[in-house]
C-alpha cells in the first residue's frame, strides 16, 4: 500500500496505525484552505434566512458539493447528543426544513426533546452556518409531499419501517424491499404513517467564515421580541 502522504511530509501505513502516527498525520493536514468571497458584516441584511439564502447560492455557484447538506444534533430524553448527515428541504419564514421517520432514533429523540441543532460546512468557501433552536412539525400534507417527490429506492426502504433497528440479515432486507416494491406499485401514493416534515424554528443562527490566520469573522443573529438581533462575535 502507498504511503499517506499531507502537506507537512509522508507516512507509511504502518506509522499511521499508530496513534502516534495518526496524530502526526492529523497535525499536518492544513485547514481553511478555500477561497472566502467578501463578507461585509456591518451591511448583513437584517433576517438570516436571506443572508442564508445569499451565501446557499454561492455555495451552489461556486460548486461546492453538496451544500444542502447538514449535520443535525439532537438531543435525547437523558441528555445524550447525537449527530448525523441530512439533506436541508427548504428555508422559509417558518424555519429551516427536514423530513425523517418520527420512529427512527432523532425522531423518537425530537418526540422526547423538540430542539435541534443544525450545522452546514462549506470548506471550500470557508464558510459555516449555525442554527438552533426548538423544531415543530409540518403539516400532513408537507411531509406526503416530501415523501412522494423522492427517489422510488428512497420510498421502499422508507416503507420497510425498520431505520435503526438491529440488523440481522440481508435476506430480511431484501423481503422487506419486495414487500415495499408490491405495495408502492399496488398504492403508489403510499406515504408511511410516520413520515413527518420537520422545522427548526430557531431563535439563533450564526455565520462564520475562516480565515487562515484564525481572524474569523463571525455575525450571530439572535431572536428578540419576535425580530432579530445582531451581534458580531469575537473570532
Amino acid at each position: 500500500m502507498s504511503d499517506v502522504c499531507v502537506e507537512s511530509g509522508c507516512w507509511t501505513v504502518e506509522q499511521v496505525a499508530s496513534v502516534e502516527g495518526l496524530r502526526e498525520v492529523l497535525r499536518g493536514i492544513s485547514v481553511l484552505k478555500g477561497q472566502a468571497p467578501e463578507f461585509d458584516l456591518d451591511n448583513a441584511p437584517g433576517n438570516p434566512v436571506e443572508l442564508f439564502s445569499t451565501w446557499f447560492r454561492y455555495a451552489v455557484d461556486v460548486g461546492v458539493v453538496e451544500p444542502h447538506a447538514m449535520t443535525l444534533s439532537t438531543v435525547a430524553a437523558d441528555g445524550r447528543p447525537s449527530a448525523r448527515v441530512l439533506i436541508l428541504k427548504d428555508v422559509d419564514a417558518t424555519g429551516w426544513h427536514f423530513a425523517i421517520n418520527a420512529g427512527s432514533r432523532k425522531g423518537l429523540e425530537l418526540a422526547a426533546n423538540p430542539v435541534a441543532a443544525l450545522t452546514f460546512y462549506w470548506p471550500q468557501v470557508v464558510r459555516q452556518v449555525r442554527i438552533s433552536g426548538p423544531v415543530v412539525a409540518d403539516s400532513p400534507q408537507v411531509a406526503a409531499a416530501d415523501f412522494l417527490a423522492r427517489p422510488i429506492g428512497s420510498r421502499q426502504i422508507a416503507l420497510t419501517g425498520r431505520q435503526s433497528q438491529i440488523f440481522h440479515a440481508d435476506s430480511e432486507l431484501e423481503d422487506a424491499l419486495e414487500k415495499a416494491r408490491v405495495e408502492l406499485e399496488a398504492s403508489p401514493d403510499s406515504v408511511p404513517t410516520g413520515w413527518t416534515s420537520y422545522a427548526v424554528q430557531p431563535d439563533e443562527v450564526e455565520f462564520w467564515q475562516g480565515d487562515p490566520a484564525r481572524l474569523h469573522k463571525r455575525l450571530r443573529y439572535e431572536r428578540i421580541d419576535g425580530g432579530w438581533g445582531r451581534n458580531r462575535l469575537w473570532p
